[in-house]
């Protein structure tokens, strides 16, 4: 399996996962010219990925959703809830829509795809684990909190995109105002990066090959930060790697 985040942050989302001739988009919250020239770097054509499986319905992960459907022909999953709430982002016309409810596992040629409801503060909410039956990546990101059942999944993996948003000093003396900064730490926000590195250093199994830190806010964290903070909880021996926010990341297998 092949995973690369195309960009991660509040200013949007994507990532491309590859088996075979399987290819998937998740998210869709960056445009279809920069999802485009961003996989022909690594030698790959939009037009061939198999379909788009979107997150939840805040618009830095569906806001392209229209345009990849429109101009490439993609085929659009996501919750049912999901599709109703997006309507007010006025994404235009999907030509072919496929609605799913939170915890389905979803298959696609050679990949399954499994939902894990999220309690973060969308309409329907997943994250995901990619399959191909033998090795597992995990998308996990926006989890409000770390939920039931979250640790038992990242043991369970090979490689993982692992939400670590703020830091808490920055986030507290930051810009934001109060109420903004307790809906980002309360329990349907985000995970901070001592949140994310404690879950990691107690639930990673002894498959795991790499990490890559998600999802990274502009205003209150760094990935110097973030990268940091893990190392100080995190085994020297894992593979950390920080997702950009503003270009593709490198080409990981499993």
């Amino acid at each position: 399996m092949i995973a690369i985040s195309l960009q991660s942050g509040s200013n949007g989302n994507c990532i491309y996962v590859e088996s075979g001739p399987t290819k998937l988009l998740f998210d869709a919250g960056i445009s279809g010219l920069q999802a485009e020239r961003r996989l022909e770097k690594f030698g790959r054509n939009i037009r061939d990925v198999t379909a788009v499986v979107v997150s939840h319905d805040h618009r830095d992960h569906i806001a392209g959703a229209g345009v990849y459907s429109r101009k490439f022909g993609l085929p659009i999953h996501a919750s049912s809830a999901t599709f109703a709430a997006s309507e007010r982002h006025k994404l235009g016309h999907i030509g072919e829509v496929h609605a799913f409810a939170p915890g389905q596992t979803l298959h696609f040629g050679d990949l399954a795809v499994e939902t894990l409801p999220t309690p973060h503060d969308a309409a329907g909410g997943v994250a995901f684990v990619v399959t191909d039956g033998r090795r597992r990546v995990g998308i996990l990101t926006d989890l409000g909190h770390v939920f039931d059942g979250l640790a038992r999944t990242i043991g369970t993996l090979d490689g993982v995109f692992l939400e670590s948003n703020y830091d808490d000093e920055m986030l507290r003396t930051g810009p934001y105002p109060w109420e903004l900064q307790q809906r980002i730490r309360g329990p349907r926000g985000h995970l901070s990066n001592r949140e994310s590195a404690e879950l990691l250093h107690a639930a990673a199994g002894p498959t795991l090959q790499w990490a890559v830190l998600s999802h990274l806010s502009e205003q209150n964290n760094q990935p110097s930060v973030a990268m940091e903070t893990h190392r100080e909880i995190v085994s020297r021996h894992l593979p950390l790697h920080v997702a950009s926010r503003y270009e593709a990341g490198e080409m990981l297998t499993v």
